[in-house]
């Protein structure tokens, strides 16, 4: 593991977009459709928009109907997770374990091989293009 990513709340305002800030710094939400990887279909890798971390890979996003970029997998221990009990609800959250970046949530509800639906904000996310799978 590498050494996690620490800055101030400022540090952290000055580098992101508004939307990105309060996605990923204050555990908000982009509305179901208006992110701009819902509908993208490149090959590359997902990387976090606070460190650069890899995520998630091209390869493993999947259609889910949901609105949000979905996948069945992170790359190995770049994503972490805890209980979410905010909106009258149980669910897992799911954060960059490089800046602890809040990314989205994680649902049992997934196609195969993982059966996990990894439902992800748009703006915790750049994507970085690769020729190849």
């Amino acid at each position: 593991m590498t050494d996690k990513i620490v800055k101030s709340d400022k540090e952290w305002q000055d580098l992101l977009t508004s939307q990105a800030y309060q996605i990923t710094r204050k555990e908000g939400t982009e509305r179901a459709f208006t992110g701009k990887y819902w509908d993208h279909h490149a090959h590359g890798e997902y990387v976090c928009v606070c460190c650069g971390e890899s995520l998630f890979h091209s390869r493993d996003k999947f259609e889910s109907g949901s609105g949000w970029p979905s996948f069945t997998q992170p790359f190995s221990l770049s994503v972490g997770e805890k209980e979410d009990g905010s909106l009258m609800m149980r669910r897992t959250e799911v954060h960059c374990d490089k800046c602890d970046a809040h990314l989205g949530h994680v649902f049992p509800d997934g196609p195969e091989p993982t059966g996990l639906r990894y439902c992800i904000n748009s703006a915790s996310l750049n994507f970085e293009p690769k020729d190849t799978e």
